[in-house]
């Protein structure tokens, strides 16, 4: 049985790519949702049933026996739901027909937990994750659960498309102090979203994307960050360009780096899992629509003889 990676494009291949790096031993097979691209700017249910079929694709036709949902969006809008409904309906039909259970694992509380140990966060996500507040719910989980004795709130604040930020208060908890800042318990987080990206990622595009970096980015110029988090699998292909806005004193939280050591943490846990997996180290590339782009990067990260194949969800 292979590792699935779901993306809503070719922002994911970064990730499949770390993962691949590090575990280079098993077997994988990519999915793009490369015609419907982005998910960004979609509906909760179209996230859902776009994301639905994906995974479904993944474990019927692949034979994957667990899936990374890449997306952050798909993770923020969908994942939860799609692990309550579709996965444990899919488990217990296929437990009467004993086959073994699947598992579906998604990207953004791996991030959120890496962002919980600043004082000052920012995050750049598409403007579906940040509308959803998945990250500022998740960083809310972990500073409770760590410091459940802290009465000192969160405060969040929230923009999008480079504008102005604007307030929002939550009762949240603070993390673990940190070094610098007026009040070493409390955690401020900043959203704002970048609408544009992933289209010029897409489209490879970097001269034209680095003036909408510098007004994503501006809103976050003034705040002092200790961390920004790049909330989106594509965001990682600007990292450069964000740091070079940034500067050197603040830390990217990108999820190539993360994500691969915390799946071989899961699978190091969970042997159950990792025992079915194959072991032929191949890579299969599948996407909903080929393009130029998909065809470069798949070869420049998987090899030149790598075949780009197209499947219709």
């Amino acid at each position: 049985m292979k590792i699935g990676i779901f993306d809503s494009g070719l922002g994911g291949l970064i990730i499949a790519k770390a993962i691949q790096k590090a575990m280079p031993q098993y077997d994988y097979v990519y999915l793009g949702d490369t015609k419907r691209v982005p998910y960004g700017n979609r509906s909760h249910e179209a996230v859902f049933e776009f994301t639905k079929e994906g995974i479904d694709f993944l474990f019927k036709k692949e034979n994957c026996a667990i899936v990374i949902v890449a997306c952050n969006t798909a993770s923020a809008r969908a994942l939860r739901r799609i692990q309550q409904e579709y996965l444990v309906e899919y488990n217990a039909t296929r437990k009467v027909m004993g086959e073994s259970e699947r598992k579906i694992l998604g990207v953004l509380i791996p991030t959120a937990e890496e962002a919980a140990k600043y004082k000052r966060v920012g995050i750049l996500a598409t403007t579906g994750t940040v509308n959803s507040n998945t990250f500022l719910t998740e960083i809310k989980k972990i500073n409770l659960k760590r410091k459940k004795d802290l009465q000192n709130p969160l405060l969040v604040e929230e923009g999008a498309g480079g504008g102005d930020l604007k307030k929002n208060h939550l009762a949240l908890k603070g993390t673990p102090p940190q070094k610098g800042g007026e009040n070493h318990f409390t955690t401020r987080v900043f959203q704002n979203s970048a609408p544009m990206l992933v289209p010029l990622i897409e489209e490879g595009e970097k001269e034209l994307a680095f003036q909408f970096i510098k007004k994503y980015l501006k809103p976050f110029t003034t705040k002092k960050l200790d961390a920004l988090v790049l909330g989106c699998t594509h965001y990682p292909f600007y990292k450069n360009e964000i740091k070079k806005v940034l500067g050197p004193k603040v830390k990217i939280i990108s999820q190539d780096e993360i994500i691969p050591k915390k799946l071989k943490e899961y699978f190091a846990k969970h042997t159950e899992v990792s025992k079915k997996l194959s072991q032929k180290k191949t890579a299969k590339i599948l996407v909903t629509d080929i393009t130029p782009r998909v065809k470069e990067l798949s070869q420049k990260w998987f090899g030149k003889n790598t075949k780009v194949e197209l499947i219709r969800l």
